[in-house]
């Protein structure tokens, strides 16, 4: 049957000459692959609709949806959404494909979660319009909010006593765990006023420097990777953690 779904497209992977496997993440089912036939051939039609599919771009697609395949058909693909900064700043294209990447670690089951779509989908286009500001600190910004989709988000409940951010209970406590996997003082304190943000606009009131920042997403990652057996590495964070100095 065909629908009708937006789409964010995670990764694409080359296949045979002149095609595409492209991982999406859509609106009505969730994440899914998809076989886009030849678009890397040299004429400007086909270049043109390669370009749809690079990594975080927003899509209005026509599919074929058939739940027992593993792989599902394109009919037809638009722009849903042209950025403006994403695919021509490359600060802001690095923290994108982090998104994105971050994201599909996340995901396990082909399975519409409406709500995490529009969450990503409204992150993007607030990072495409974000200061210089906002768009370093955004990766920080996302993986504390992305975790709520999850069921893992941590709680901000940092005060005088709870000062100690423990990464294995998602809580501020007061004193140190037995085990490794904590954080405290300004790392601490800076995670609890990312949390504070309820909008990207908020992170320009953020200061950070170089070394605080690369030790908060750090520590970020590794909260994500005590809930995600086979969370591995991310390959987007050396080039992340390079354009954002």
């Amino acid at each position: 049957m065909l629908f009708k779904t937006r789409g964010i497209v995670m990764r694409t992977v080359k296949y045979g000459e002149t095609s595409l496997v492209a991982t999406v993440f859509t609106e009505l089912f969730g994440i899914q692959t998809y076989m886009v036939n030849g678009v890397r051939t040299s004429s400007p039609r086909t270049a043109q609709k390669a370009g749809l599919f690079q990594p975080s771009t927003l899509l209005e697609m026509v599919v074929y949806h058939q739940e027992s395949k593993n792989m599902q058909r394109i009919r037809e693909s638009r722009w849903a959404v042209l950025y403006h900064d994403i695919f021509f700043d490359v600060r802001k294209n690095a923290v994108a494909l982090f998104m994105v990447e971050l994201l599909q670690k996340c995901l396990k089951q082909p399975e519409a979660h409406p709500d995490l779509f529009h969450f990503m989908e409204d992150a993007l286009l607030q990072l495409d319009e974000a200061g210089a500001m906002e768009a370093a600190n955004f990766p920080l910004y996302f993986a504390l909010h992305l975790a709520h989709f999850f069921g893992y988000r941590i709680s901000d409940d940092h005060d005088g006593d709870n000062t100690v951010l423990d990464l294995r209970e998602g809580e501020f406590v007061a004193e140190p765990p037995i085990h490794p996997d904590w954080v405290g003082g300004q790392q601490s304190e800076t995670i609890s006023l990312l949390l504070k943000c309820m909008h990207p606009s908020d992170l320009s009131q953020i200061q950070l420097n170089q070394d605080l920042r690369r030790q908060l997403l750090r520590s970020l990652l590794s909260f994500y990777a005590l809930r995600n057996a086979d969370f591995g590495s991310l390959r987007s964070v050396p080039v992340l953690q390079e354009v954002l100095g």
